[in-house]
C-alpha cells in the first residue's frame, strides 16, 4: 500500500505506474473519496469535542442534539472509509526506473550464464525420462490428486528432497535464519503481503478466514505484523522451506503437461526486512539475486536473468528479476526463480516499522526471492544431464544429499 499523502503529492507518478501496469483502479475517484474522508474526519472530531464540552457543562439537551448529528456523520465516515480502503488496496506499487514498460514482449534479458548442452542423440523430455526411469508417475498422480497431480518416487523423490535441502543449507550459510512457517494462514496475511486483492482467484480458500499460501513469503512477512524494531535489529533475513499451493486459475491450456505448472510444490524462499533506504534495499536485492544465481552455478545449469516488464511483474513489486533456466525439451528457458524489491508497500499494510537513529518511526523495506522451487527445477536437472542411454547424471553438489551419482534405467 502506498501512503495516501505520497499519492496526493505524486499523483502523476502513481497514475503513470497504474497505466503502465494496466491496473484497474480509478485514482481520481480515490482522491475524491479522500477529500470526503478528510472533511468527515474533521467534522466528526469537531462534533466529538463539542459533545465533550456539553458533557462537562452538564448541558443534556445540547448533548443529545450533538449526539444525533454526530451519529449521522460517523455513519457517513464509515461508508466512505470502507470505499476508500478498497480503492487504496487496489493501487499498485510505483515502478523503479529500470522497469521496462509494456507486456511480456518488453521483458529485458539482462545476462545469460552457461551454455545450453548439445546432444548427439534425440532428447527426451522430463515426462519421458520420468516414465523411463520409473521416478515420476503422472497417470496415478492425476487419478489420486486430479488435474496436474503427480507422484515423485524412487530416485525422483530423493532428488526432489536433495535439491531442496542443498538450497536450504546454501542460503542458511549466507546468514539467513531458518524458519518453518504456517502455510494455512488468515486473510490479513495475504492482504498485508500484497497478494490480495489481485491474486485471490489463485489461492485455495479453506474456511471463513483460512487460506493455503502459494509461497512462504506471505507468512514470513506477516510474522512481524504490528511490530516495531530498533534500527540495530535490522536487517532481518529469513529462509523457509515449505509446501506451496496454487489453483492456477487463468493458466489452463498453458503448460498443462508435466511438472512445470502444478497445484502443489515445495519452495525455498528468502525474505529480507531492512531500513527504508532505497540504495541499501537495492544492495540486498543484488545479494538475493547472487544467492539464486549461485545455486544454479553450483548445479552447472545454464540460465538467463530477465527484468520483468510493467505488465508482467506483480503489482506489489517495484522491480522484479526472473531467472529462467534452460530446458532442452522446450528448446528455451523456463522461469525457475523470481526476485522482487517491494520497498515499503507490504510493510505499510502489515504495519512493520522501525525507529531510525533520530527516534523517528518508519516503515521497513521488504524483499523476497525464490531460491528454488521443486519439482519445476527437476525439469532442468533431468533434461540437461540426460545421457544417450536415458540415464541422468546428478550434479556433484547434490550427490551427498541423494546418495547416488546417477539415475539409471531399471
Amino acid at each position: 500500500m502506498l501512503d495516501i499523502n505520497f499519492i496526493r503529492e505524486n499523483k502523476e507518478l502513481v497514475k503513470k505506474s497504474i497505466e503502465a501496469r494496466k491496473a484497474d483502479v480509478d485514482l481520481d475517484q480515490l482522491l475524491k473519496l479522500d477529500d470526503q474522508r478528510r472533511e468527515l474526519i474533521s467534522k466528526v472530531d469537531e462534533l466529538r469535542a463539542k459533545r465533550n464540552n456539553a458533557a462537562k457543562a452538564k448541558d443534556i439537551e445540547v448533548g443529545k442534539k450533538i449526539k444525533g448529528e454526530l451519529s449521522g456523520f460517523e455513519k457517513q465516515l464509515d461508508e466512505v472509509e470502507k470505499q476508500w480502503q478498497e480503492l487504496m488496496l487496489q493501487v499498485p506499487n510505483i515502478l523503479l526506473d529500470e522497469v521496462p514498460i509494456g507486456d511480456a514482449e518488453a521483458n529485458k534479458v539482462i545476462r545469460k550464464e552457461g551454455h545450453p548442452p548439445k546432444f548427439s542423440f534425440p532428447v527426451k523430455d522430463h515426462i519421458e525420462l520420468g516414465k523411463f526411469l520409473d521416478i515420476i508417475d503422472f497417470d496415478r498422480g492425476v487419478k489420486v490428486g486430479g488435474f496436474r497431480g503427480y507422484f515423485l518416487k524412487n530416485e525422483g523423490a530423493r532428488l526432489h528432497w536433495a535439491i531442496l535441502n542443498f538450497v536450504l543449507d546454501y542460503i542458511s550459510l549466507k546468514g539467513f535464519q531458518v524458519v518453518v512457517p504456517p502455510i494455512i494462514d488468515k486473510g490479513f496475511v495475504f492482504v498485508g503481503g500484497g497478494h490480495f486483492p489481485w491474486n485471490e482467484d489463485d489461492t485455495y480458500k479453506l474456511g471463513e478466514d483460512e487460506y493455503l499460501a502459494g509461497t512462504s513469503e506471505m507468512p514470513l512477512m506477516a510474522m512481524h505484523a504490528d511490530e516495531t524494531f530498533n534500527l540495530k535489529d535490522l536487517p532481518k533475513k529469513y529462509v523457509a522451506l515449505s509446501p506451496c499451493f496454487r489453483t492456477e486459475i487463468g493458466s489452463y491450456g498453458k503448460d498443462t503437461k508435466g511438472l512445470y505448472r502444478v497445484h502443489e510444490f515445495y519452495k525455498v524462499e528468502q525474505v529480507i526486512l531492512c531500513e527504508a533506504d532505497e540504495k541499501e534495499s537495492l544492495g540486498f536485492f543484488e545479494d538475493l539475486e547472487d544467492n539464486a544465481e549461485g545455486i544454479l552455478q553450483e548445479l552447472d545449469l545454464p540460465y538467463q536473468v530477465v527484468c520483468l516488464s510493467s505488465q508482467e511483474m506483480g503489482k506489489k513489486a517495484a522491480l522484479t528479476y526472473d531467472i529462467e533456466t534452460w530446458m532442452p525439451s522446450r528448446e528455451n528457458y523456463g522461469e525457475t526463480h523470481s526476485n522482487s524489491i517491494c520497498l515499503d508497500f507490504q510493510t505499510r499494510r502489515l504495519k512493520i516499522k522501525y525507529r531510525d537513529e533520530d527516534g523517528n518511526l518508519k516503515f521497513c523495506h521488504a524483499l523476497n526471492n525464490t531460491a528454488i522451487a521443486s519439482p519445476r527445477i527437476l525439469i532442468a536437472l533431468l533434461e540437461n544431464f540426460q545421457t544417450d542411454d536415458g540415464s541422468v547424471k546428478i550434479p556433484e553438489v547434490l550427490q551427498k544429499y541423494t546418495g547416488f551419482s546417477e539415475i539409471k534405467p531399471k
